[in-house]
């Protein structure tokens, strides 16, 4: 009779594959689900703005929101920031209209929008950042999204961990029933994630605290293996 071992690690969030549980493997083995996770503080940000301008022609529109895109380009570069982590979407231009009741809908000009993502490589100056914006007609910041920059060493350092934990599994399972684990058969790797701390959108005039938010937030690497470890005959 073949021995057959499972090792089931259930979280909230991660359980052993479909297909690594329905696998036709017919000597003795026993299968462990690895999780890795790594804690950091982010020391980077990306943040967004927009700009809303409405006027009576779509060219006059353009040229609002393009003034107000360049006044605040400019203040960033001048305060240290690259033109390469500075990114402008795309304008969007489209007309408005009034509805009243009973009759046709009036043109009353057209909108303009563009958003500007800004990648900010020293955390510390976030909030110098945003402050520029005040002054310059920014109509809001969509998000700020805080991140860690050697991202890859961090998810390597929870793969890493993700495979010590299925190994561990393993050799203390096996040692548990008195079997020997004599190597590994099959693994199914999941691909890394990690959580960066969303901040949510805001009006221009609530700002002034974000620092007190960003201090203690902290950036979770995840990641996970499920193997299958062939066990000694």
């Amino acid at each position: 009779m073949n021995r057959y071992l499972l090792a089931t690690v259930l979280t909230t969030s991660a359980l052993i594959s479909p297909s690594l549980m329905a696998a036709d493997v017919s000597f003795p083995h026993l299968e462990t689900t690895g999780i890795g996770e790594i804690i950091t503080s982010p020391d980077m940000a990306v943040f967004s703005v927009q700009v809303s301008e409405i006027r009576k022609s779509a060219k006059e529109a353009k040229s609002a929101v393009d003034d107000v895109i360049a006044a605040f380009n400019k203040r960033l570069e001048d305060e240290g920031v690259a033109r390469t982590d500075i990114e402008s979407a795309n304008i969007i231009l489209r007309p408005e209209y009034q509805y009243k009741k009973d009759s046709k809908p009036e043109l009353i000009g057209y909108r303009a929008n563009r958003i500007v993502n800004v990648t900010v490589r020293d955390l510390d100056k976030l909030n110098n950042y945003l402050d520029s914006a005040l002054g310059d007609g920014i109509n809001s910041i969509t998000n700020i999204q805080l991140k860690v920059s050697d991202e890859s060493k961090f998810i390597e350092q929870a793969r890493q961990a993700a495979i010590t934990d299925a190994k561990e599994k393993a050799a203390s399972l096996a040692k548990g029933f008195d079997e020997k684990v004599e190597g590994v058969w099959k693994i199914t790797y999941r691909n890394a994630s990690h959580r960066p701390m969303l901040m949510r959108s805001m009006a221009m005039d609530s700002t002034a605290n974000i620092e007190s938010t960003y201090q203690d937030a902290q950036i979770i690497m995840r990641d996970q293996v499920d193997v299958v470890f062939r066990l000694e005959d």
